[in-house]
């Protein structure tokens, strides 16, 4: 319990970090409409490349996400990152696909339980796994890889997942956010 208020700490502190890095980049340089285009594609960019690592959970894309989403449109900035998301994902599935074996996805708790949950109910648990923020996605990738699940079955249902909850967190996030920088 300890180290996830500290995991959240820590990312609301992000988020804060570049929420004002944000201002000050928009108002120094004076960016309206020019920077838009940037700020998508590094939420795209950083979502993919956070996404795409197998088991370690890299969570710095929410906080540039909520940054984001306080400036700009938040359900676009969800959109966007649901999609590098889901095309992250893909690492997770080909290691799963090509049949390499991650020990350490065999000592994350409750392994066994996910894989016999994946195997019986497929592109719905990838959907709820996406959707929820502490299992690792990875796993679902991986055994729908392992168990050929077509590609699209499984990009599809993580995609849905993704921008439920990053929609989710990109309100909520940029509400909080204004909330603690302007007070009302």
């Amino acid at each position: 319990m300890l180290r996830l208020a500290l995991y959240l700490v820590v990312l609301g502190a992000l988020s804060v970090g570049f929420y004002y890095l944000v201002q000050y980049l928009v108002a120094r340089f004076e960016f309206s409409g020019g920077f838009t285009t940037t700020v998508y594609l590094v939420v795209f960019v950083t979502t993919l490349l956070a996404n795409a690592s197998i088991i370690l959970p890299v969570a710095v894309h929410i906080s540039i996400m909520i940054a984001a989403a306080s400036q700009w449109s938040p359900l676009l900035i969800a959109l966007v990152a649901a999609t590098g998301g889901a095309l992250g994902e893909i690492t997770g599935y080909y290691a799963g696909y090509l049949g390499k074996r991650i020990v350490i996805a065999e000592r994350v708790p409750g392994y066994r339980r996910l894989v016999d949950w994946m195997t019986r109910y497929g592109p719905l648990a990838v959907f709820l796994l996406s959707l929820q923020p502490i299992l690792p996605v990875d796993i679902a990738g991986l055994v729908s890889g392992a168990s050929r699940i077509p590609l699209w079955r499984f990009l599809l249902p993580c995609w849905a997942g993704k921008l439920l909850k990053y929609a989710t967190l990109c309100y909520f996030g940029a509400g909080v956010l204004r909330l603690l920088t302007t007070g009302c």
